[in-house]
């Protein structure tokens, strides 16, 4: 029986920013938003994934949104856990024939204690066995590549928390990288951006709303723009401004440089092998 034999043997994607749940004969049944809301009087979990995103800087001081996942690793391993039970239970992957077996994703250079943390939260959320496969791999499966083959394919995959880069042949990465520098890093640059040449402060949506829609790392051959409302640094009143797709190309430039730089390096390597 293959790896995905039995009816609710799922596959998770367990990134920084979001969590996919994959079901054979289903496909994709859930991809949230890796959050969850807490009532830090009580430790009380309020809400998760979507609910719990759409309470980031809109809650009052005893409510807090986590993300349990930090640089593509488990930083609050309780709240993972609790996560994971809440993300497998609304997929449905703990019916019929009870406990299933899970595929989940990691970083291609993490550590054993990092994926001995992974297995053990997954354990306690209920699977009943766990099986562990490095980004770039499952990134390359998902791409319909034939990593059996004797000739090298790169694969670079841009998470939430990091960037995995790596030459695969015959099943196994040949090279093989791992920075801390992906979508997250993307959205502080902008923040970062914004508030420095705009005296505006804005919030991580706002940020990842302005990636999504005019991010860019090659100037455009049509300058794009959109609105946004932010907080004035100077008199503290809200105010709205016009961001183009140029400043998104500035204000991404130190981060796309390091993933390029990453390429770069296991380019290199691949050259050396």
């Amino acid at each position: 029986m293959g790896l995905f034999g039995m009816s609710n043997d799922i596959g998770i994607d367990l990134g920084t920013a979001s969590v996919l749940v994959f079901i054979k004969g289903k496909g994709i049944v859930l991809n949230e938003p890796s959050v969850v809301a807490i009532d830090k009087s009580n430790n009380k979990i309020l809400a998760v994934g979507e609910d719990a995103r759409k309470m980031i800087g809109r809650t009052p001081g005893n409510i807090v949104a986590i993300r349990p996942l930090r640089d593509g690793v488990i930083s609050d391993y309780d709240i993972t856990e609790k996560m994971l039970q809440y993300f497998i239970r609304k997929s449905g992957g703990a019916k019929g024939w009870g406990k299933p077996r899970v595929v989940i994703c990691i970083p291609c250079e993490a550590t054993e204690v990092e994926k001995r943390a992974v297995k053990d939260a997954a354990i306690n959320a209920g699977a009943r066995k766990v099986y562990l496969i490095e980004e770039p791999i499952a990134a390359a499966i998902g791409s319909g590549l034939d990593i059996s083959r004797p000739s090298g394919c790169m694969v670079v995959d841009i998470g939430g928390g990091t960037t995995d880069v790596a030459v695969i042949s015959l099943g196994g990465m040949v090279v093989r990288s791992s920075i801390k520098v992906a979508g997250d890093r993307f959205d502080e640059a902008i923040a970062k951006y914004i508030r420095k040449h705009n005296k505006i402060m804005i919030g991580e949506r706002t940020a990842e709303d302005l990636k999504i829609n005019i991010g860019c790392a090659f100037e455009r051959e049509e300058d794009l723009s959109m609105e946004v409302r932010g907080r004035d640094l100077i008199t503290g009143l809200p105010k709205n401004i016009i961001v183009t797709s140029e400043e998104m190309r500035r204000a991404l430039e130190e981060p796309v440089n390091a993933i390029a730089e990453c390429v770069h390096s296991v380019l290199e390597k691949t050259h050396l092998n």
